[in-house]
């Protein structure tokens, strides 16, 4: 049975994660207390006791949700032997991918999903911007009522996360006028989302530069694991191509479903989600429900998959 793991992306925060396997390895607590020494933060803090303002600060939100799923995939590395065929992440969840293809180490990849989180507010400046989840239309027709809500404002198609989830970016203008289109063409509903600035559109153009000048500081050595990019569906081991990607893809849309099918159509039956929650399965079940997912949060879940992975 072929296998991929799979990385959430920003969203999938909460107060107290990763607590379990903080409490399990000095080690793991070393790399967080390390990265808050280097980088000025509260990182552990908020992680453990929030405030939720805090955590779900982008600079701090990004290396949380990778560190809690590189714990995630470590924990659960000692228990098996199983060797994915491929690795994915939503967005910075590709990050936690890299880690785990060994194109990147966990201190290498927080350290560039915290200045990859600063990057993207950084570069809003006061742009008045939206975001909003379009529920029950297929991705065609977001992406037409995008084209013309444009007249009021840019506005994008960025995440396709399911043939009938696609979430929208731009400005606020653009994504108000994009969701009254498409709540008229039937949408079941269109949902506000709570972030920081219009991610995966070129209204953050900066941060695409900001990332890749960061990026070109740190050695992306080749990997072990294909790792199949949100920006082209497409699976590579090659470190500098991965870097080259992920400038790109922080203004560029996260193409979920494509990645999703071309790894069940190399033959992917079985997908293991490693990280906070479990989106990422929920949104593989959308796209073929005939695939199985399983996912580690916490440290019981690993116990969990004892009887369930041969």
């Amino acid at each position: 049975m072929k296998t991929a793991f799979i990385f959430p992306g920003q969203g999938a925060q909460y107060i107290g994660m990763a607590q379990d396997y903080l409490a399990q390895s000095p080690e793991y607590a070393a790399i967080l207390e390390q990265f808050d020494r280097d980088h000025g933060t509260p990182l552990a803090k908020a992680m453990a006791e929030g405030p939720e303002d805090l955590l779900k600060q982008t600079h701090l939100t990004q290396p949380a949700i990778l560190f809690h799923s590189i714990c995630a995939l470590q924990e659960f590395q000692k228990h098996f032997s199983l060797q994915p065929d491929f690795v994915a992440g939503h967005s910075l969840g590709e990050f936690s991918a890299l880690v785990a293809s060994g194109i990147l180490d966990i201190r290498q990849a927080m350290h560039l999903v915290h200045k990859r989180g600063e990057f993207m507010i950084k570069a809003v400046g006061d742009i008045p911007f939206a975001m909003a989840a379009v529920i029950g239309l297929d991705s065609a027709t977001v992406a037409a009522i995008c084209e013309e809500a444009s007249r009021e404002g840019l506005v994008q198609a960025v995440n396709f996360n399911t043939p009938i989830q696609t979430v929208i970016s731009g400005t606020d203008g653009g994504v108000a006028k994009a969701g009254e289109l498409a709540k008229a063409q039937g949408a079941k509903r269109v949902l506000p989302l709570v972030v920081g600035g219009p991610f995966h559109t070129p209204l953050i153009d900066k941060a695409s530069l900001w990332l890749s000048e960061e990026m070109a500081r740190v050695e992306f050595v080749n990997g072990t694991v294909p790792v199949v990019s949100n920006l082209d569906a497409r699976a590579s081991l090659i470190g500098d191509e991965a870097r080259v990607k992920l400038g790109k893809q922080i203004i560029s849309a996260v193409r979920w479903v494509d990645c999703a099918r071309y790894m069940i159509d190399a033959g992917v039956e079985l997908f293991i989600e490693f990280g906070p929650q479990k989106v990422l399965s929920g949104m593989i079940k959308s796209i073929d429900k005939d695939v199985r997912c399983l996912n580690v949060d916490h440290i019981e879940d690993i116990a969990a998959l004892q009887e369930l992975i041969s």
